[in-house]
């Protein structure tokens, strides 16, 4: 098995801490290595979000699951993300949706739009959210 790790490019000094959750997010997801969640999925996505007057890049490199992240990628990307950092920090801490950022023209999709589809499933739920079975557990407990 391959496994890749986020490769500092732009990032902060070696030991600081980054300070977004869009940088976090992609840390986190380069760190990783292997995302069972994205086995069927290969390709290069390149994710451009703006924030004062500047553009944050980031790629992610998916080959059958194994993911590499960096902010310096050479080549194309098979699908580019744009849209505004402020969203994406929002999208990537579970307080607003991608697909419906999507609908609503907040973010902007280029290229294989599969490679972006299936990125909805690295996306955390809201803040307080539980998983299903562990709800489900909660409620069969006695009183």
């Amino acid at each position: 098995m391959v496994r890749w790790r986020l490769t500092r490019g732009s990032g902060p000094p070696e030991g600081g801490l980054m300070s977004n959750p869009t940088a976090n997010f992609f840390e986190d997801i380069g760190h990783r290595g292997h995302e069972r969640l994205l086995e069927e999925a290969s390709g290069t996505i390149r994710f451009d979000l703006e924030h004062d007057h500047e553009v944050d890049r980031w790629f992610m490199v998916i080959k059958d699951g194994d993911v590499r992240v960096s902010r310096d990628e050479k080549g194309e990307a098979d699908c580019v993300v744009h849209g505004s950092r402020e969203l994406f920090d929002r999208v990537v801490s579970g307080r607003a949706h991608i697909y419906t950022a999507w609908v609503r023209n907040e973010l902007g999709v280029e290229g294989d739009i599969r490679l972006a589809r299936i990125i909805q499933r690295l996306m955390p739920g809201p803040p307080g959210a539980r998983h299903p079975r562990q709800f489900a557990l909660e409620r069969k407990r006695p009183a």
